[in-house]
């Protein structure tokens, strides 16, 4: 894990008290077994953080940000002690944050980042460096495709943080070391269902398309099914993102080539213990890497790969 930029925890946040009470965790969505694996990591911290309890939600699909905004607007107006947040969007959530701030409730981030100039409202941000993963992706990719032809990006939200730096690092990369022609991205709104129907209208379309990148788990998911679907498998490489079951089958049985895997319950255990640091005015770290790993079908039973496989 790698750690950047020691901050003290300073002006008015500084002032906050080691109280007791709700640490309230608001992640992107309830519905994936991505965040489900945050929220045991984060269970697991809060075992060896004293007079603390914990509340975790999310909406019902990471596209209802407006949801969200209301989840954390009303932990500032309960009072928590304070709060884990993933931002699904990195505009819409920082009126939100900053009400936080100047109510003295202290915030960590998680995943994905807010907007430029929003810094100074939240103490600490633990995430995935989602440009690194996203060239991790990309060089995956070309290693098996080659250099030339055509793929495709099958994406999740546009504008959140996390994708912009995991789908522009993948492009960029892809850019700057091959002549591949990128077609997409397309957006699935994170859903499983969607993204399947993406991928299959994108691989009628382009009959000598060579690989296909999901960028994040229900996006894979559904371009995997739809992959095996078409009897593609074979013919298109496909390297993927997170790492739940379904995921790791596809990976053993040769439907992907690969999945970038985050350490999704490192996140959440990072999350918590982060804040109750600040609960206990200790130093936190401004940003945290939780790091990813390449899994492939020769590297999945490693201790490496188990230890973020989910």
């Amino acid at each position: 894990m790698k750690a950047f930029a020691a901050l003290l925890v300073s002006g008015l946040l500084a002032a906050v008290p080691a109280r007791a009470g709700e640490i309230a965790v608001i992640v992107k969505t309830v519905n994936s077994t991505f965040w489900q694996n945050v929220q045991k990591g984060a269970e697991t911290a809060l075992k060896g953080v004293q007079g603390h309890t914990m509340t975790f939600q999310g909406p019902a699909a990471e596209s209802a940000i407006a949801d969200q905004v209301n989840m954390v607007e009303n932990a500032v107006n309960r009072r928590v002690a304070g709060i884990v947040l993933a931002p699904s969007d990195p505009d819409a959530l920082v009126p939100a944050v900053k009400k936080a701030w100047e109510a003295r409730i202290p915030v960590v981030i998680l995943d994905s980042g807010l907007a430029k100039g929003a810094e100074a409202y939240y103490q600490s941000f633990l995430a995935t460096d989602n440009r690194k993963a996203g060239e991790l992706a990309a060089r995956a990719l070309i290693e098996r495709t080659g250099p030339e032809g055509k793929i495709a990006v099958m994406s999740y939200v546009a504008g959140t943080g996390s994708e912009i730096g995991r789908v522009g690092g993948f492009t960029d990369y892809v850019k700057a070391h091959s002549k591949l022609q990128i077609v997409g991205p397309y957006y699935s709104q994170s859903q499983m269902a969607t993204a399947l129907n993406q991928t299959a209208d994108v691989l009628a379309a382009n009959p000598d398309l060579k690989g296909l990148f999901g960028a994040n788990e229900p996006t894979a998911i559904g371009m995997g099914r739809a992959l095996k679907q078409a009897g593609r498998a074979d013919k298109v490489v496909g390297v993927g993102f997170d790492g739940n079951q379904d995921l790791q089958d596809f990976v053993k049985d040769g439907t992907l080539a690969a999945i970038v895997v985050q350490g999704s319950f490192r996140m959440g255990e990072l999350g918590v213990a982060t804040i109750a640091k600040v609960l206990a005015k200790q130093k936190v770290e401004k940003f945290i890497d939780t790091g990813v790993v390449l899994v492939t079908k020769e590297n999945i039973g490693t201790d490496e790969a188990k230890n973020v496989l989910y």
